[in-house]
């Protein structure tokens, strides 16, 4: 990552081609010809009311190529009513008008408006389909109305408005649609690869946008910074650092500029790669930051434990004049509550305007981990607003920590009303009572789950070797190495009790399958896969998708000390550094 020098594009605030024309104007004495507005309009933005004016006082207001990027730029930026008023003017109104008209109003999330002028057309060209297409596309409503224009095109269909449909399936989930339009376009562009591989990415396949995004790489097709940027973030969730850093040196290679979107995704891929120094030097290569920036290093420095840098960010922050939003703020209370920083956090608490549920479930998990239990609950009861479910989750985990079971009996009612299919909650509470050998409790537990229905999640593990994931779920025994990785994890557990390992079995339901015993958990065959194909005293990368267990963090604590490993987990709520038998969560989690 060192050898990565940040290349922003040649980006020009819309308020310049302004300030030029007019200082050129002035100082010399020339009047421009019509042509040159409509591109002075268009580079302007928001900003192109101002040669709006000047064409008004210039007698060019009535150029049909002026009077079409006008009424455009208002459809864009508004107020849409100017954009009418122009519409309405025109005595012979080209479809270019109509057009632009249609798009403004859907653009301000008017669809009578804009139903009712393209009903009205004389005639409709591409733009004009390509236009109604997009504009449903934007909403959730295919069944209804983006899908049947979309059939009745007929010819008309292009390329452009069936990357607009494939947008469209994506944004309300309908992958399979997506996909089987995708897969009998005659022809794609980098707009097409990108549409899909956003699809699956947007709705947490991300493995899936990689398999597409190297199938793109291989048809020759050249990503643009979007594609990047989708593949990075992606790369991200997965924790796949390997496949990340491939796709940085493709960046280099290919000459391919970031804004700060770019760099964003980068901060965000190797953050949640547990890569927090190479996250940081992006960030500090960056020419300008936004809040997104910001927020995303923090929220990395958070579930890593690094509290003071959390907070330091947050300085560096305000000097910038760059305001938290409601993101930032739960990321700098749970870094204080990761991080142990009680006066801080609350200082940061009492900072915020108008505290959300969420801002006072850190605050919460931070009073807690302080041994201030009681103090939390008063918290919760003054709330102005309902309590939501991480308000209680967080009670729910303080309470198996400090082996308080009327504290864990309270959180767990209230997320049984709550959440009553989070099978989670029900597992924890039921851990709780085993960890008492109350298992009678634990038994009843199980009882509410199947009145209810509900279903344990099945817990999943990620590696990557070789830029290829590897998932393991509990008792796997699908992998094409399952005999190697078994026999690993035998050999391990010997050596682990030689070092004094005993498994602890509260983690688990009683009488449950031989499968679900601790030795299989997802985690430590992730573990095992990895010690099984990498050098030795190299980095292991887990990603969990449920917490890891008491269990498993022991025997991963063990295992790094045995084997003088690094080992970083990355479960559903932070980081977990094991290195020379310790963890950096500092076994609260």
């Amino acid at each position: 990552m060192s050898s990565f020098s940040p290349t922003f594009p040649n980006s020009t605030p819309n308020w310049v081609p302004m300030v030029m024309f007019s200082t050129c104007s002035t100082k010399c004495n020339v009047t421009s010809d019509a042509f040159v507005y409509p591109i002075l309009i268009k580079a302007a933005g928001k900003c192109g009311v101002v040669f709006h004016a000047h064409c008004i006082r210039m007698g060019h207001d009535w150029d049909r190529f002026i009077r079409n990027a006008i009424i455009d730029m208002y459809g864009k930026f508004g107020p849409l009513e100017f954009a009418r008023e122009l519409f309405d003017e025109i005595p012979e109104r080209a479809v270019a008008d109509w057009n632009a008209m249609i798009s403004g109003y859907w653009n301000w999330g008017n669809e009578v408006e804009a139903r009712g002028l393209s009903d009205l057309m004389p005639e409709k060209n591409m733009v004009t389909w390509t236009a109604m297409v997009t504009g449903y596309s934007r909403r959730k409503d295919l069944e209804k109305a983006g899908k049947k224009i979309f059939d009745e095109l007929g010819t008309y269909k292009n390329l452009v408005t069936r990357n607009a449909m494939i947008s469209a399936y994506a944004r309300v989930g309908d992958l399979a649609s997506a996909r089987e339009l995708f897969d009998k376009m005659p022809q794609k562009n980098v707009i097409s690869w990108n549409s899909i591989i956003a699809g699956y990415a947007q709705n947490g396949q991300s493995k899936v946008a990689i398999d597409l995004f190297k199938d793109m790489i291989a048809k020759d097709v050249l990503p643009d910074e979007v594609t990047m940027v989708r593949v990075i973030s992606a790369c991200g969730h997965l924790g796949a650092l390997e496949f990340g850093n491939w796709a940085v040196n493709f960046l280099e290679k290919h000459q391919i500029k970031l804004s700060i979107s770019g760099y964003n995704a980068l901060i965000f891929m190797y953050s949640k790669c547990g890569n927090m120094k190479d996250a940081e030097e992006v960030f500090q290569s960056m020419e300008a930051r936004d809040v997104i920036s910001y927020k995303t290093l923090i929220t990395g420095f958070a579930a890593y434990g690094n509290a003071i840098e959390a907070v330091e960010l947050s300085w560096k922050m305000k000097k910038e004049n760059i305001e938290p939003d409601r993101i930032t703020y739960i990321g700098l209370l749970t870094a204080c509550s990761h991080g142990g920083l009680l006066e801080e956090g609350q200082r940061i608490f009492d900072s915020i305007k108008d505290p959300d549920s969420d801002h006072y479930a850190c605050m919460v998990d931070l009073l807690i981990r302080n041994g201030k239990l009681d103090e939390s609950k008063c918290l919760i009861g003054s709330m102005a607003m309902h309590p939501r479910a991480g308000v209680y989750g967080s009670l729910l985990h303080a309470s198996r920590v400090h082996k308080r079971i009327d504290l864990g009996e309270f959180a767990a009612s209230k997320l049984f009303e709550i959440e009553p299919e989070n099978s989670g909650n029900y597992v924890l509470l039921s851990n709780i009572y085993a960890s008492a050998a109350r298992w009678e409790d634990v038994e009843r537990v199980r009882g509410l789950m199947t009145i209810g229905g509900v279903k344990k999640t099945t817990g999943w593990s990620w590696v990557e070797h070789e830029g290829e994931m590897h998932k393991f779920i509990v008792g796997d025994r699908s992998h094409e190495r399952s005999a190697d990785i078994y026999r690993v994890l035998s050999e391990t557990e010997k050596k682990m009790r030689l070092a004094g390992y005993m498994a602890d079995m509260s983690c688990v339901l009683k009488y449950v399958e031989e499968e679900e015993m601790v030795g299989a958990h997802s985690e430590k065959m992730a573990v095992a896969y990895a010690l099984l194909v990498t050098e030795p005293h190299s980095v292991t990368r887990v990603v969990k998708n449920l917490r890891i267990c008491r269990d498993c963090h022991t025997a991963i604590k063990i295992i790094s000390k045995l084997g003088g490993r690094e080992i970083i987990v990355r479960d559903n709520n932070r980081f977990h550094c094991f290195s020379e038998g310790h963890c950096s969560c500092k076994d609260y989690w």
